[in-house]
């Protein structure tokens, strides 16, 4: 499971340092294979690979004739690309999904259980301190007794 908040840097040729807390997970758990795509939010999803193929095969059993779903395989298949780990435990991400995150050098890695979120630092930062989104106690129904 990943968790937690690092606060790290791209290099000059868009490569990420993976943190070590997380480089064995990720050895052992798809031998550094990740994909990562695009998300909703303006920032990048970071899958290790046996958690996205079931992701992606259940997307694409869905009908493409819905726009909406048509509209969901497009952003996260269409970007979703496949990375390695190399042996300094650096990803590359692809100039597209820079781009489409507008990732500058300082970016943030958020552990989400069995993925985790890129994000540019200054947009992570305006979506942190949004707060949650729930307005006097509007709690979506998925949430009701979900206590903390």
């Amino acid at each position: 499971m990943f968790r937690g908040v690092a606060n790290l840097s791209l290099d000059s040729k868009g490569r990420l340092a993976v943190p070590a807390r997380h480089r064995e997970a990720l050895a052992v758990r798809c031998a550094g294979r990740l994909v990562i795509t695009a998300d909703f939010d303006k920032c990048l999803l970071l899958y290790p690979l046996p958690d996205w193929e079931p992701i992606q095969q259940q997307l694409m059993a869905k009908s493409s004739l819905n726009p909406r779903i048509r509209n969901l395989q497009r952003q996260l298949v269409g970007y979703a690309e496949d990375i390695e780990m190399d042996a300094a435990g650096r990803v590359l991400i692809s100039p597209a999904l820079r781009n489409f995150a507008s990732l500058s050098k300082n970016v943030v890695l958020v552990g989400q259980g069995n993925k985790f979120e890129l994000w540019d630092r200054e947009k992570w930062e305006q979506a942190r301190d949004s707060g949650t989104g729930f307005n006097d106690g509007e709690l979506p129904p998925e949430l009701e007794g979900f206590s903390l």
